[in-house]
């Protein structure tokens, strides 16, 4: 079996709001993102976030258990959708995620399971979503 090294990076982000306009995100390596509120806003909203994060990690794991799994001569690429439904009771949450992946390549129904049921155990935002981490949330003076 193949061995994959895992290089590591700093994480973290922070959001800034003020009076007026949009959150502003940033994440430790410089990254920024602007933050909509409005239903009809093009862009991202917090939901769309934590959907996105899902889809990114899952389609980067695919790649990660083709190469583990030996099957990386017939990938082709892959996508994932995110869709999720948001509780109907408190508190205000997602009560249930949808990902839908969807593997290029000469792969039949049962490499494709395989690949993706790795994929899961590989994606640090899936296995954090599915195991509800501590949350530690402190406030001080701005």
């Amino acid at each position: 079996m193949v061995e994959i090294r895992m290089k590591t990076r700093a994480t973290g982000a922070s959001a800034v709001l003020g009076v007026r306009g949009h959150a502003a995100l940033k994440t430790v390596t410089g990254g920024t993102l602007e933050v909509v509120t409005g239903v009809n806003e093009p862009g991202f909203n917090p939901l769309d976030l934590l959907y996105s994060s899902l889809a990114a990690c899952l389609v980067l794991s695919v790649k990660g258990a083709v190469i583990q799994l030996q099957m990386l001569e017939r990938f082709e690429g892959c996508s994932a959708e995110v869709t999720g439904d948001k509780a109907h009771d408190e508190p205000s949450r997602v009560e249930t995620l949808h990902a839908a992946i969807r593997i290029g390549g000469n792969f039949n129904d049962e490499e494709r399971q395989a690949i993706v049921t790795l994929a899961k155990q590989l994606c640090t935002v899936s296995n954090t979503l599915a195991l509800a981490p501590k949350m530690e949330i402190s406030a001080s003076r701005l």
